[in-house]
């Protein structure tokens, strides 16, 4: 049975801090609907002290700051975006269109179309996440989208160079130099110098969050994101530096972000238990770290792999690392998780920033039903058919039935039209 050694906050319910980062964005988003291009130089002047002369970078522009960028940040951005790239074209190469007659002459099908035009946000602030433009729009641009736009904040009033690189890189038709809920909202809304896109993709905080929440339905989104979430599964053969290492590099994401250890030895328990406050006292982000542990950390000692699952399943957090004897175990049995890192050869780190795989991942519980962002959610599987003569009058017979059982007389009349037209034979009456 499984036995908690620390318990850490549950995230439930609709606060008051939920509720007033709910109507600020929707006045913002109501500002910007109604005022267009001057409601976002306002906000953006409110929010993030910055009105440029245009807030979308020129040609020019971007080949000015890429120049600045150091040649060995550009070499380290082509190297993440190759890996990027090429698993997002491999998971592309699984997608087939299909034809199949289901029926003689009853012709059935479905076609990937990719979204015609995406905007993509990349965070700044404390942490400026270079690689969610390797992850939203290379990815976009892999499944086919025509156009991408894309969004990053200034940070301390300076354009940040080596997130408009890697955007660039990832081949970004449109780059805008603006945050927040204003860049959210003018994606999806347009203004009179930004045309609005049809799906908004990319983590941000919790403003730019509830704005995709808010937006949702006038364009399609990736996922709803809450704070990031690792959870580590361990047994004898891990160490608690290992362990402590992985749940604060993740913890150091925000004040609520949650990071639990489950593990079949109390033993390594206790000793992770100590190793991260020591680990405490040298991180450098450890005023996010500590916080974060101390009200969302979680230890949980299990007896046995089998309630190991049991338990990370419940849990269906958005990253998790398996440090056991036989992590294949959990690749053949686990149904809940965003990501798995499998071995203590990877980690939450390499998929957040390197490895290939997409950082865009589900959380709060999300992965109970979704995976997070790839080539995929990019692309629109629609249906389509074609019937012969003999096969409409066939299915005409069955469907007009069925039309008559729902009351839909006029379904049934589209139905009987084709009974009536074609013969069994397929001649027309």
């Amino acid at each position: 049975m499984a036995k908690y050694v620390k318990q850490g906050q549950v995230q439930t319910g609709f606060t008051m801090m939920e509720d007033a980062v709910y109507k600020t964005v929707r006045d913002v988003i109501q500002d910007v609907a109604v005022n267009q291009d001057a409601a976002v130089r306002k906000l953006s002047a409110q929010f993030d002290q910055w009105s440029p002369e245009c807030f979308r970078l020129s040609e020019a522009q971007i080949q000015t700051i890429i120049a600045r960028v150091p040649d060995r940040v550009k070499e380290d951005i082509r190297f993440a975006q190759q890996q990027v790239r090429h698993f997002a074209q491999q998971q592309l190469g699984t997608l087939r269109d299909l034809q199949v007659e289901t029926l003689p002459g009853v012709i059935l099908g479905h076609k990937h179309i990719p979204v015609s035009s995406v905007g993509c946000y990349i965070p700044g602030g404390r942490y400026p996440m270079v690689a969610s433009a390797h992850m939203s729009i290379l990815t976009a641009k892999v499944a086919g989208v025509q156009r991408v736009i894309a969004c990053t904040p200034p940070i301390k009033g300076e354009i940040p160079a080596a997130t408009v690189c890697a955007m660039a890189y990832a081949g970004a038709d449109e780059i805008y130099v603006l945050g927040g809920i204003q860049a959210m909202a003018a994606m999806a809304l347009g203004t009179e110098s930004i045309e609005p896109v049809d799906m908004l993709v990319g983590p941000g905080n919790a403003y730019v969050a509830e704005a995709k929440r808010q937006l949702f339905g006038k364009v399609g989104i990736d996922l709803f994101a809450g704070p990031t979430e690792v959870l580590v599964i361990a047994d004898h053969t891990a160490d608690a530096e290992m362990v402590a290492t992985d749940l604060l590099g993740q913890a150091e994401h925000g004040p609520t972000s949650p990071a639990a250890l489950i593990t079949t030895s109390e033993a390594l328990a206790r000793e992770t238990l100590t190793e991260i406050e020591k680990q405490l006292l040298k991180l450098s982000t450890a005023d996010v770290a500590g916080v974060a542990w101390r009200d969302y950390g979680t230890v949980i000692v299990v007896e046995s792999r089998e309630e190991a699952v049991r338990e990370a399943d419940r849990l269906a957090y958005e990253h998790v690392e398996v440090l056991m004897e036989d992590p294949d175990f959990f690749l053949a049995n686990m149904k809940n998780y965003g990501a798995l890192f499998l071995g203590p050869e990877t980690n939450v780190a390499y998929g957040d920033k390197a490895i290939g795989t997409n950082h865009t991942l589900p959380t709060k519980g999300a992965s109970r039903y979704t995976g997070g962002l790839w080539v995929g959610k990019f692309l629109k599987t629609c249906t389509y058919q074609r019937c012969t003569e003999e096969a409409s009058h066939l299915i005409g017979s069955y469907v007009s039935r069925l039309c008559e059982i729902e009351n839909f007389w006029g379904h049934k009349e589209q139905a009987d039209l084709r009974v009536r037209r074609y013969s069994a034979h397929g001649g027309k009456v």
